[in-house]
């Protein structure tokens, strides 16, 4: 999933880089959408499955707080080393569909409908 969002954020900065003029971006900017939708459930998914790797560590960690074994003791390492690479994939997730939004800002920008950062769109 990495290599994918990033080989399409790539695709999408050389599009926006390109100065060809037969470019239709109202068709671009849909399939942008579309490839964002993806990525944002993705996030999404993987959200839920870190907070409950991290309920359920935190869960073996009480448990064991009164019930020492070497066995829960295991588990919890387990649980640990699982969520470093959650974690890192979530905000990979993350950062990439913020960034996926100024993309498309991006492109409306190309169509003329520029969006201002204040809050408000150009007329």
């Amino acid at each position: 999933m990495a290599d994918r969002i990033r080989q399409y954020m790539a695709y999408i900065d050389n599009l926006l880089d390109t100065q060809e003029e037969g470019i239709n971006w109202e068709e671009e900017i849909q399939k942008h959408l579309v490839q964002i939708a993806f990525f944002a459930h993705e996030r999404l998914i993987h959200l839920i499955v870190t907070v409950t790797f991290a309920i359920l560590t935190v869960m073996a960690f009480l448990y064991t707080i009164d019930n020492f074994s070497v066995s829960m003791v295991l588990l919890i390492f387990a649980l640990m080393c699982l969520m470093v690479p959650y974690i890192k994939h979530y905000f990979l997730l993350e950062n990439s569909v913020q960034d996926m939004y100024e993309q498309y800002d991006k492109m409306k920008e190309k169509t003329g409908q520029a969006f201002v950062r204040k809050g408000k769109y150009k007329r």
